[in-house]
């Protein structure tokens, strides 16, 4: 997508053909910058300080991670410990484990010699293959959002978001946001209603931030606003993302999403859940028994990063000294709260046969207990 009119990806190869380039989302919105990974120390880094986020997007920069180590060391140890180290970094979303054991598969059969060479090729066409997957998410949303619009000739179409789904978790297009931008280009008049995201605000400095630049009118609000909303009839469609979905459906999500969904239901607005093949967690059934979820440090909860009257970024404590906080960063929505899951070969129902419909090789692995 474009920043200041020229185009951008949340991760490239570096000019120097051997480091890795990424967007700084830490820094966002003030702050537009690049940073450079050169090794798998600064790839794990850059993920557990969300640095980089967004489940697609923590996937190919753990690609990459293997292909730094590579680069510096291709034995079967080092590769061992690139895989560990990785791993450990972030355990909600599943499309890092599946980047991971895609790497693994690829370079355990090379001799050490030809790895570093295939570890790169290998995490580049991950990326692409992630950007032509978000690209025809948005091509089925868009024909989701037409047939809602189409219901109210001539009146903007109103979608509720939560979190960031957009090309900044993505390496370009993203997922949630993928049909939206399809709509914009199409010209039908979408407006975005973008919760904050506490306690990260990732819809307040990355979703405004990109919708903005990409000239999509966009209204932030306080996470306890959408259900009011709803109820008041300025909600036409809930559009959200995924970092793990199971093979019946449920589907983890930024904190708040299932209390979304809940009030969907409730005032009968569609409530869709876009994603990759690679967020499809094929071994678990059932999202709230099985899904890891991730808690953060508290201090997410207790302090508040901004800038002051001067233009300075500051952090300030929001909360008493001593004040125990609790931070869980995701939460399940069951499958029975989703209208239905937008993917890259179309949109499924939130059930086992709906997903084995558009994944007849993944049913068919599961039942041979690959």
């Amino acid at each position: 997508m474009r920043i200041a009119g020229r185009h951008y990806r949340t991760i490239a190869l570096a000019a120097d053909g051997c480091s890795v380039e990424i967007i700084d989302q830490t820094l966002l919105p003030f702050t537009f910058k690049l940073r450079r990974l050169q090794s798998l120390e600064d790839a794990a880094q850059a993920i557990c300080e969300m640095t980089v986020r967004g489940a697609p997007l923590i996937g190919v920069t753990a690609a990459y991670g293997v292909a730094l180590a590579m680069r510096t060391d291709p034995g079967n140890a080092s590769l061992r410990r690139a895989m560990t180290t990785l791993g450990a970094t972030r355990p909600t979303a599943v499309n890092l484990h599946w980047a991971l054991a895609r790497m693994s598969e690829t370079l355990q059969p090379l001799a050490p010699g030809a790895r570093a060479a295939q570890a790169y090729a290998e995490a580049w066409a991950i990326a692409e293959e992630d950007v032509r997957c978000c690209e025809m998410i948005g091509r089925h949303g868009l024909k989701l959002l037409q047939a809602l619009a189409a219901r109210s000739p001539g009146r903007r179409l109103n979608v509720l978001t939560h979190c960031n789904a957009g090309w900044l978790a993505c390496v370009d297009w993203g997922t949630a946001l993928a049909p939206i931008y399809a709509a914009h280009e199409d010209g039908l008049p979408v407006h975005v209603y973008v919760d904050e995201t506490r306690p990260r605000n990732q819809g307040a400095a990355l979703t405004a931030f990109e919708l903005g630049a990409h000239g999509i009118p966009y209204t932030l609000i306080v996470d306890n606003a959408g259900g009011h909303l709803m109820q008041q009839g300025q909600i036409d469609v809930c559009l959200v993302g995924s970092d793990r979905a199971t093979a019946g459906g449920d589907i983890a999500n930024k904190i708040g999403t299932y209390l979304k969904a809940l009030a969907a239901r409730d005032n009968d607005v569609p409530f869709y859940v876009a994603l990759p093949f690679s967020s499809i967690d094929w071994s678990i059934n059932d999202g709230l028994a099985q899904i890891p979820i991730e808690n953060r440090p508290a201090r997410e909860v207790t302090h508040l990063a901004g800038l002051d009257e001067r233009g300075r970024r500051i952090e300030v404590r929001i909360a008493p000294t001593d004040a125990t906080a609790a931070n869980p960063a995701f939460d399940v929505t069951p499958a029975r709260l989703i209208t239905g899951i937008i993917t890259e070969r179309g949109v499924a129902a939130a059930d086992y046969a709906g997903l084995a419909a558009l994944y007849p090789e993944r049913s068919e692995a599961r039942r041979a207990g690959a």
